[in-house]
């Protein structure tokens, strides 16, 4: 996947600072590490910089940060007004996130299929890290759950992980 020319909006990468608020310091350092310094919500950014930023976070910190930073991409983030449901909120992610790049080329995305009344599963195949995707599946599903779900399980499928280096990471998704 090239993604050179791809851009990401700065509220994904305020998300990550937010998220990160035990340590503001050390993410506003390993950002500015990568070029991008005093983020704005609304101006763009080269996405290869906040991957090559996410994964400095990955290692240095952990997976526990990155699904925090990826739970906190729904209170910043761009998405599809009108949504009530579950399945309607996983089926946005896709719009949601092309409304949060902009580019030429393939970015990859998030694929939603509905797998029963309750479940379904959401194939990931864009360049974030797995954590960050687990923890945006499962803030979506958990803020758009019915009144008579007591929970939401996530399960991410161990045939396929983008880090393995397969192409795509598959979580399924049961309320």
């Amino acid at each position: 996947m090239n993604t050179a020319r791809i851009e990401v909006l700065g509220n994904a990468i305020l998300s990550a600072m937010e998220a990160m608020k035990i340590a503001p310091e050390r993410a506003q350092r390993i950002f500015a590490e990568h070029g991008i310094t005093q983020p704005e919500k609304d101006a763009w950014y080269p996405v290869d910089s906040v991957l090559r930023a996410y994964r400095d976070i990955l290692k240095q910190i952990g997976p526990n940060t990155m699904k925090a930073v990826g739970r906190n991409i729904p209170k910043n983030a761009e998405f599809p007004r009108g949504l009530t449901t579950v399945e309607q909120a996983l089926k946005s992610l896709n719009t949601a996130y092309r409304m949060n790049h902009r580019g030429p080329g393939g970015i990859g995305g998030y694929h939603y299929e509905s797998t029963s009344a309750r479940a379904g599963q959401v194939t990931c195949d864009n360049p974030y890290p797995c954590p960050v995707d687990e923890g945006l599946v499962e803030a979506i599903a958990e803020r758009f759950k019915p009144k008579d779900a007591f929970f939401i399980r996530l399960h991410h499928d161990p045939a396929t992980c983008r880090g393995r280096g397969d192409a795509a990471c598959v979580y399924h998704v049961a309320w």
